[in-house]
C-alpha cells in the first residue's frame, strides 16, 4: 500500500479565496455567514475570531463554513480513494491459461477517485475596512463587530453616511432651483436617519449595561430630545453634555425639521413651532433649510456619536 502510506496521517487543505480575495466564515454560535480577507487585519499567532453579528469569540478553526468542511472532506476522500486505487492496480495480474484444458486467472481494478465537492463563496451586502485594525470584511446588513479586533463599526458607518450627506450638499451647490433645495433637504433627512440607525445599534450592542436591557434595544433617535431622556434613564448618559446649549437646541430643531419633511411634506405646523422654538418659521409655510445648517448638523451629529460611544464604553 505504498501510495496510501505516502499520504501520511494528516492533511493540510488550503481554502481558496473568492475572486475578490475574501474567504467565507460561519459563526459556530449563531451560524451566520460573513467573509474576511486574510492578511489585512491583525498579525500574530492564535488570534481569536469574532462573529460580526453576535460578537461570539472563538479560535479561528471554529469558524469554517459547512461548505468548506465538506470541501475539505471531499479532498481527503479523493486523495485516499485515489491512492487506494493506485495500490490495488499495482496488484493487477493476468495469468493466461496453458495447454488445451488450462484455466487462466486475472485481476483488474476499475474505479475512479471520489470527486471533489467544490463550492462558491456567497455575495454579501456591506464591504467594510475596519478603521481600527484595517481588516477588510463583508457582512449582511450594515453594522458589525470586526472579526479581527472585535471593535463595533457603528461609529464608522455613521461617519460614512455623514460623508454621503456632505456629497449631497456639494452636488446641491452645483445645480439650481428645486433640485438644489431637494438635495439639501435630502441631506438633512439622511443625517438624521444615519444618527437614528447609529444610536439604535450603539444602544443595542451595549444593552446589557442598561438598567432595562430589553427597553434599551428599542430606543429611537429620530426625536433627539426623546432619545436624550431614554439614554439618560437607561444608561445614565446625558448626551446633551456633548454640545453647548445653543448647539443642542439647534440640533433638536434640525431633527424636528426632518420630521416635517418626512411626515408633513415640509409644511410647518403648530407642533413644530412648539417643539423647535423656531422664531423664523410660520405655520402653513414650507420649512426653510439652508446648506450651512446641514453642514453644522453634520458636525453636531459627529460630536454626539463620538460622545455616546465613549460614554457607553465606560459603562461596566
Amino acid at each position: 500500500m505504498r501510495h496510501l502510506r505516502q499520504l501520511g496521517n494528516q492533511f493540510s487543505i488550503p481554502i481558496p479565496p473568492d475572486e475578490k480575495g475574501y474567504i467565507g466564515r460561519e459563526c459556530p454560535e449563531c451560524e451566520r455567514y460573513f467573509k474576511i480577507t486574510p492578511g489585512t487585519g491583525l498579525t500574530g499567532e492564535n488570534l481569536p475570531c469574532h462573529c460580526p453579528y453576535c460578537g461570539h469569540s472563538a479560535s479561528q478553526d471554529q469558524f469554517f463554513t459547512k461548505a468548506q468542511i465538506e470541501y475539505a472532506k471531499s479532498v481527503v476522500i479523493n486523495k485516499v480513494t485515489g491512492a487506494v486505487i493506485k495500490d490495488l492496480k499495482s496488484l493487477e495480474f493476468n495469468h493466461r491459461p496453458k495447454g488445451p484444458f488450462g484455466i487462466g486467472f486475472s485481476m483488474k481494478v476499475e474505479g475512479r477517485p471520489r470527486p471533489i465537492r467544490h463550492y462558491s463563496e456567497l455575495e454579501l451586502e456591506e464591504e467594510v475596512v475596519c478603521d481600527h485594525c484595517t481588516l477588510r470584511y463583508t457582512v449582511y446588513g450594515t453594522f458589525a463587530f470586526c472579526p479581527d479586533c472585535g471593535q463595533h463599526n457603528s461609529l464608522q458607518i455613521l461617519e460614512k453616511n455623514l460623508a454621503v450627506a456632505q456629497k449631497q450638499l456639494d452636488l446641491a451647490a452645483s445645480v439650481d432651483g428645486d433640485l438644489s433645495a431637494q438635495l439639501v433637504a435630502d441631506a438633512l433627512e439622511n443625517c438624521v436617519s444615519a444618527f437614528d440607525g447609529f444610536g439604535r445599534e450603539a444602544c443595542r450592542v451595549s444593552s446589557s449595561k442598561a438598567v432595562d436591557p430589553k427597553k434599551a434595544t428599542t430606543i429611537s433617535f429620530q426625536n433627539l430630545a426623546g432619545a436624550q431622556k431614554n439614554v439618560l434613564a437607561l444608561f445614565g448618559v446625558d448626551i446633551t453634555a456633548a454640545l453647548s446649549s445653543t448647539d443642542w437646541t439647534f440640533a433638536c430643531r434640525c431633527f424636528q425639521k426632518r420630521h416635517l419633511l418626512a411626515h408633513k411634506m415640509g409644511i410647518v405646523d403648530d407642533a413644530y413651532i412648539k417643539a423647535a422654538s423656531d422664531g423664523h418659521a410660520t405655520v402653513g409655510r414650507k420649512i426653510s433649510i439652508r446648506p450651512e445648517e446641514v453642514v453644522a448638523l453634520v458636525t453636531a451629529i459627529q460630536t454626539l456619536g463620538e460622545f455616546l460611544m465613549t460614554e457607553l464604553a465606560k459603562k461596566p
